[in-house]
């Protein structure tokens, strides 16, 4: 019943899969595009931490070499960081995946002290568009808070970013952010037709859009 998902990135035996793992359905935001339609509590499902623990440890034992802490919102989990560190201890490489908006300078000197690879911060356009997204006036500002509170302490930040009819006019406008902020990595997702996200089948593109967007 762990609330995981993996996928390979090859085919061959020798390669092992990444393992994305929304480990709260807890979240500060309300995303109108969440596929796990995250609010303001966990559900029976979620693990305790000594559950998670064996779950980590199980995914050690598989030899998988990357856990990315998902969610709703992970550094909602009390426990966050102590399941990071027992991650490392196991040997696994361990990614965040968050809205940004937690991470205060405290927030971010936790994340860099338990040794998270990278830090994935997820962004829908700029001010008040992004606002729109994530439910919230003020996500906009909080989250750039953030990843500038990372940046500083020399962490890796990598952008990620929704396509829908609504955001795909930000790309040029998040590369100047990602340039700007010396942001090192972007990642573009599609939208997953799941949780709140079912409702927004209309806001998806076209194979002739997603190829206009590309170019």
């Amino acid at each position: 019943h762990y609330a995981a998902a993996a996928t390979a990135h090859s085919a061959t035996d020798s390669q092992r899969p990444v393992v994305v793992w929304n480990c709260t359905r807890k979240c500060n935001l309300r995303c109108i595009h969440c596929y796990s339609s995250a609010g303001n509590e966990d559900t029976a499902e979620v693990l305790n931490t000594e559950e998670a623990k064996s779950f980590i440890r199980d995914l050690a034992d598989f030899g998988v070499p990357v856990i990315l802490f998902s969610g709703g919102e992970p550094l909602l989990r009390k426990d966050i960081f102590k399941l990071a560190a027992f991650a490392k201890e196991q040997g696994l490489r361990t990614v965040l995946s968050t809205n940004g908006t937690p991470i205060s300078e405290e927030v971010a000197e936790r994340i860099r002290d338990v040794g998270f690879a990278e830090v994935g911060i997820s962004l829908d356009g700029i001010g008040a568009r992004n606002d729109l997204f994530r439910g919230k006036r003020g996500a906009y500002k909080a989250t750039l808070q953030g990843i500038r509170n990372c940046i500083t302490l020399g962490l890796r930040v990598s952008l990620r970013f929704t396509i829908t009819r609504s955001t795909y006019t930000e790309i040029p406008i998040i590369f100047d952010l990602v340039e700007r902020e010396g942001i090192e990595r972007v990642c573009f997702y599609h939208l997953v037709y799941a949780g709140r996200a079912s409702e927004l089948r209309t806001e998806g593109l076209s194979h002739t859009m997603t190829r206009a967007v590309v170019d």
